[in-house]
């Protein structure tokens, strides 16, 4: 079995906690110089922007030093570099760390942080954030949560280990529960598990139901109610991970999470800063041996669902 190449280490630190662009130039095209690969490659990044890096010195080859903007093409030459990283705006909350060891992080997620970067997030995320603060560079994670969603995220302390924790993740062998406050409805009969077919077309913000077979299995559990609000709180147990799974199968039965931007209907894009009105979805609990160590895991959020204490606007919406 032919074993493929061996990429090199970066030779550029990270910044901010966000890693180097690595670039491995293409085995032929019509280019002459790693300018004129960089310039094509990187044309949205704007007029003059590659230009200025070479001439800053901020491409690198794999000794670290800089790349001349006339250096030639080299068929498989690896560069790196760092992008301009864009001004973001503070999530102003806490990113706790529940648990800790030489192989793994678990950390407990504030609403509209994201997990790792991307689009328009990416210091703003609990994985810079955690390497900034942890002085961990390798730090990787084994799952995702959504942004909107708080709770518990597991991250991986060595890259040689990440693969074994995000199999636990494939495999589905993590107990995962959620809680949820939403609208309560007196005629649904719970517990009860949700089963359908979920799709999430790339581009498009909301997932949606179509016929065929399920992909998509929760066990919505009631926990107690709050008639005089019309509010209630949920655990939710999904046994699969499909993208807003279970926010679009509490919908389903008719009981949207509150503070949901996208179910039952789109709304208006939420101004960057605003903080006022967090999906009530906690990831409240994880539970799995540990595949390195054999440890058993049963590790909890001590995050609170703001609509559950506040009154006000929350109530029965």
């Amino acid at each position: 079995m032919k074993r493929k190449p061996r990429i090199p280490p970066s030779p550029l630190p990270q910044r901010q906690g966000i890693d180097p662009v690595r670039v491995k130039l293409p085995p032929e095209g019509p280019w002459t110089t790693v300018r004129e690969h960089l310039v094509e490659r990187l044309s949205g990044a704007g007029v003059g922007i590659v230009d200025g890096m070479f001439d800053a010195g901020e491409v690198v080859g794999v000794d670290g030093r800089a790349v001349a903007p006339d250096a030639a093409y080299v068929p498989g030459m690896f560069v790196w570099f760092h992008r301009e990283l864009a001004a973001e705006v503070p999530v102003p909350f806490a990113l706790d760390v529940v648990y800790r060891d030489e192989h793994l992080v678990v950390a407990d997620k504030p609403h509209f942080l994201a997990t790792t970067p991307r689009g328009s997030h990416v210091t703003e995320t609990a994985l810079a954030r955690l390497r900034r603060e942890l002085g961990i560079p390798a730090l990787g994670a084994a799952h995702r949560l959504d942004r909107l969603t708080a709770g518990l995220v597991l991250f991986t302390v060595r890259p040689e280990d990440r693969g074994a924790y995000q199999s636990l993740f494939r495999d589905k062998r993590v107990r995962k529960e959620y809680e949820a406050v939403a609208p309560y409805a007196s005629g649904l009969e719970l517990p009860q598990t949700v089963r359908s077919r979920i799709v999430k077309e790339r581009g498009v913000l909301a997932a949606y139901e179509v016929e065929g077979e399920p992909n998509a299995v929760s066990r919505v559990e009631l926990v107690e109610r709050r008639a005089e609000r019309g509010i209630a709180r949920y655990r939710l147990l999904p046994a699969t991970g499909q993208t807003h799974q279970l926010r679009v199968h509490m919908n389903r039965l008719g009981v949207p999470i509150l503070g949901d931007p996208l179910y039952p209907e789109v709304a208006d894009p939420v101004p960057a800063g605003d903080f006022r009105r967090p999906l009530q979805l906690l990831a409240r609990a994880l539970e799995f041996t540990d595949p390195v160590t054999g440890v058993e895991h049963r590790l909890r959020s001590t995050r609170t669902l703001e609509a559950w204490s506040s009154y006000g606007d929350w109530d029965g919406q």
